[in-house]
């Protein structure tokens, strides 16, 4: 199969569209960077070797001094871990710090500002940005990328899917720690659908822009903001 065919299956696959048969399907601009498989191979090995060194280097002795404060401040688990949405759509589990306690409504509500199921500890962890770093563990096992449009939970996909306008675009890529919309201010909790488009706007121009100078870029400038402090980080 071509790869123009490819990829228009996988255009139907997201928005539900047939292609009506016999017609010639013609693109007008080439795929997406990372979908060309040495890019693939050179984001992969970037994902592999930042990984490994975060895991090695500052994981393995900030997880259990973590988990000690997190098990101290709150009852539940060190982990917590949640169903989102990956590349082509695909679910899968995502891992973070617990910055949370334990409720029924963690799967389908986002955290706001003044949220009184953040745990005081909690607080600091998601300022910090500390409570994302499990999610390095996803990268390692291939799910998730460094650099890449956030992975957001199965109901706000399926939700927005239906109300902005290729919003199911930004699944063409591992969804990432960090990103293009991140930087520019586009994270946390979204009060408006306005909002949520900004994002995916981001999101799309990373996939059509994307090179290893950009990742490096992105995550040069998400150390400097965590070290700063986002307005948005809560």
């Amino acid at each position: 199969m071509k790869q123009a065919d490819k990829q228009a299956e996988r255009l139907n696959i997201f928005t539900g569209v047939q292609k009506p048969p016999d017609v010639t399907v013609i693109r007008l601009k080439s795929a997406y960077p990372q979908e060309e498989p040495y890019n693939r191979y050179i984001k992969r090995t970037f994902d592999i070797l930042f990984s490994l060194f975060v895991l090695i280097f500052v994981l393995s002795w900030l997880y259990p001094l973590l988990a000690i404060l997190i098990k101290l401040d709150s009852k539940g688990p060190v982990i917590f871990k949640q169903h989102r949405s990956g590349r082509d759509n695909k679910s899968f589990w995502c891992y973070k710090f617990r910055s949370m306690r334990e409720n029924k409504d963690s799967h389908h509500k986002q955290a706001s500002r003044h949220d009184d199921r953040i745990t005081k500890l909690g607080r600091f962890l998601r300022s910090t940005s500390l409570d994302e770093f499990p999610q390095f563990i996803n990268v390692l096992i291939g799910n998730m990328s460094v650099v890449g449009p956030r992975p957001h939970m199965l109901k706000h996909t399926e939700q927005y899917r239906h109300v902005i306008k290729n919003y199911m675009v930004r699944h063409y890529s591992k969804p990432g720690i960090t990103g293009w919309a991140q930087i520019n201010g586009y994270r946390g909790e979204t009060h408006q659908t306005d909002a949520m488009e900004k994002r995916v706007e981001h999101d799309i121009w990373y996939l059509e822009n994307w090179s290893v100078y950009l990742d490096i870029k992105i995550v040069l400038r998400t150390i400097s903001q965590v070290l700063r402090g986002h307005i948005n980080a809560y």
